[in-house]
């Protein structure tokens, strides 16, 4: 494979990048052109290529852009795939050999590697989940246009697929555009580190300059993507899918802070781009398909008030801060603030909670008086499932949702956990801090305890044990309880058995330890989410029963089990042995001895 690196001024990145390439268990070539460096790069690239035969390097006058160095090493380049690295970004370890991987086992055109953003905001939404196939109107991968995947070059070399080296920016928007309308077969790698996108510290890169982002110029930049997306789809849902990308992140996004950014002239003529792109490509389709502050901008294009107001709201800080926090019965009772700068009036305060894994979401009712609110969430009424809390204020039509609970009182704790129907776990999150409530103990811990009131020994290894279950501060929940799992301490293998409850804290179990090794034995409960286990403990004073264990004949060999707490934790283990005629006797004479 072929891995392309444009190179201006990268001295202080190069090393890091060339060293993570270089360590890809891939057979590669490296092609390398330096666009005009001045700051040693060049002699680090010559050093690099006489002591790795896979580098190749070529040098060229600076064109001012990333596309005609890349254009030029894909000329020199021969694998059979293509990756594009930027000298200040890195690979992660084995990035390259997972997406060839995936790249061979289904026949992609492209594959999407997980990206990690270090001082840079990288894509989310397509690296959920490993996909081998990703169509472009079933998922979100159309969201990411940078370059940094893995192209098929047989892909590239049909279509003529190269950079736009007239645009100094948005170039590869252009490239990857061409590409997915061709693409037959996308993938994505979600769950590795693929790809570091690094900023510089000097703030150098060409994204990072001074209007590199300016609004009139991005418009008239996406214009040449959009134009060559719409003569490869036809008009239909797969172009009103696409097409929403563009109006939510290149075209209205323009009317956020841009907008306030820009003199009235500018602010007109900003407007007016927007208002041409609409006429030209916003279909009913792509319409609702755009979030509600996206659709209320296309409706304001021509009040420019409006407009402002629209961006001001959406672009304001969003304080938020949590008072207090306490059971009441089952309703988690919550107060605290929430408000916009720059003192907006008519803003309603509500409170959120999403599923985590699903989107699902419930709101919970709030009452409020200006900025101070409080609301109960009706926590047996949740389904299991983690569940985040967020604030939403809504004003001027605009919804604005953040999370809630990192800002918060000094004396507000999260209440203990409660058994309403499933076990119910408020935690706040790490590391930012914020309010989850955990249906089912899924992901937060949830304390509990299992300990030993009385162990008696029946025939053959029979153990009948005795004890007391509760979780949190004393709740009982011996109902729960499910079974009592023997696990073997050096082979992992386990033996269940069914537990019987007796009264609300109490459970007896009767097990039949007639196997040879170290038992460990742990309480299994239902909660209401995944299975739950605790390690049945002895107390501190020796429990009746336990003794010095019992002994049996089977078949010729003498068998004996013997229980104990172990040191650490005092957990409750038994140890099966069994030896035969001759051992026994020796041991016999021994112990006589």
């Amino acid at each position: 494979m072929s891995i392309v690196v444009p190179v201006h001024n990268c001295r202080p990145y190069l090393d890091r990048c060339l060293t993570s390439l270089l360590t890809q268990a891939v057979s590669k070539e490296i092609v390398v052109v330096d666009d005009g460096s001045t700051d040693g790069s060049r002699e680090l690239l010559a050093d690099y290529a006489e002591k790795f035969p896979e580098i190749r390097v070529w040098h060229q006058q600076p064109s001012g852009g990333a596309a005609r160095p890349r254009n030029r090493a894909i000329a020199h380049s021969s694998g059979r795939y293509v990756f594009f690295c930027d000298a200040d970004d890195h690979l992660g370890p084995e990035a390259l050999q997972r997406m060839v991987a995936m790249a061979e086992r289904n026949g992609s055109d492209i594959v999407l590697g997980k990206m990690v953003g270090h001082g840079r905001t990288v894509p989310t939404s397509m690296f959920r989940e490993n996909r081998d196939h990703a169509p472009l109107g079933e998922s979100t991968v159309y969201n990411t246009l940078t370059c940094f995947k893995l192209f098929r070059r047989e892909l590239l070399t049909r279509h003529r697929i190269r950079f736009d080296e007239s645009l100094r920016v948005g170039e590869d928007i252009v490239f990857s555009v061409h590409a997915y309308c061709h693409a037959r077969t996308i993938s994505v790698v979600a769950d590795h580190d693929c790809y570091h996108l690094t900023a510089r510290p000097d703030g150098t890169s060409i994204m990072q300059e001074p209007g590199s982002r300016d609004p009139l110029a991005w418009l008239r930049m996406i214009r040449t993507p959009i134009e060559l997306m719409t003569r490869h789809i036809p008009e239909g849902p797969l172009r009103d899918h696409l097409m929403r990308r563009h109006f939510r992140f290149d075209i209205l996004a323009q009317l956020g802070a841009p907008f306030l950014d820009a003199d009235a002239a500018r602010r007109r003529a900003i407007a007016g781009e927007v208002s041409d792109m609409c006429a030209a490509w916003l279909t009913d389709g792509v319409l609702e398909r755009l979030r509600p502050i996206d659709r209320l901008r296309a409706a304001s294009l021509g009040d420019a008030a409006r407009l402002e107001r629209l961006a001001r709201v959406e672009t304001a800080v969003l304080r938020r801060r949590l008072t207090a926090l306490e059971w009441r019965g089952h309703r988690l009772e919550i107060s605290g603030r929430a408000s916009l700068s720059d003192s907006w009036n008519g803003v309603a305060v509500g409170l959120l909670l999403r599923e985590r894994s699903t989107g699902a979401e419930r709101r919970v009712p709030v009452t409020s008086v200006a900025d101070v609110f409080a609301a109960g969430v009706e926590v047996s009424h949740l389904p299991p499932g983690v569940w985040d809390m967020y604030v939403v204020l809504a004003c001027e039509g605009v919804r604005r949702v953040a999370r809630f609970g990192a800002d918060r009182d000094s004396g507000v704790a999260c209440p203990a956990v409660r058994l309403t129907g499933a076990i119910a776990v408020p935690y706040f999150t790490r590391p930012h801090g914020n309010l989850t409530i955990d249906i089912g103990g899924h992901v937060a811990a949830v304390p509990g305890a299992a300990r030993l009131t009385r162990a008696a020994w029946g025939g053959k290894g029979s153990l009948t044990i005795e004890g007391t279950v509760t979780v949190g501060e004393g709740c009982a929940v011996a109902g729960r309880a499910r079974q009592v799992v023997w696990r073997e301490r050096s082979s992992g293998s386990e033996r269940r058995v069914p537990v019987t409850a007796a009264g609300a804290a109490g459970f007896t179990a009767t097990s039949s330890l007639d196997a040879t090794g170290v038992w460990e034995a742990e309480l299994e409960l239902d909660l209401g989410g995944p299975p739950l286990r605790y390690p049945v403990q002895v107390g501190e004073i020796e429990v009746a029963g336990l003794g010095p264990g019992m002994a049996w004949w089977r078949g010729r060999r003498r068998w004996t089990a013997t229980a104990r707490a172990s040191k650490i934790r005092r957990r409750l283990v038994v140890t099966v042995s069994a030896r035969g005629p001759r051992a026994v006797v020796r041991r016999t004479i021994r112990i006589g001895r």
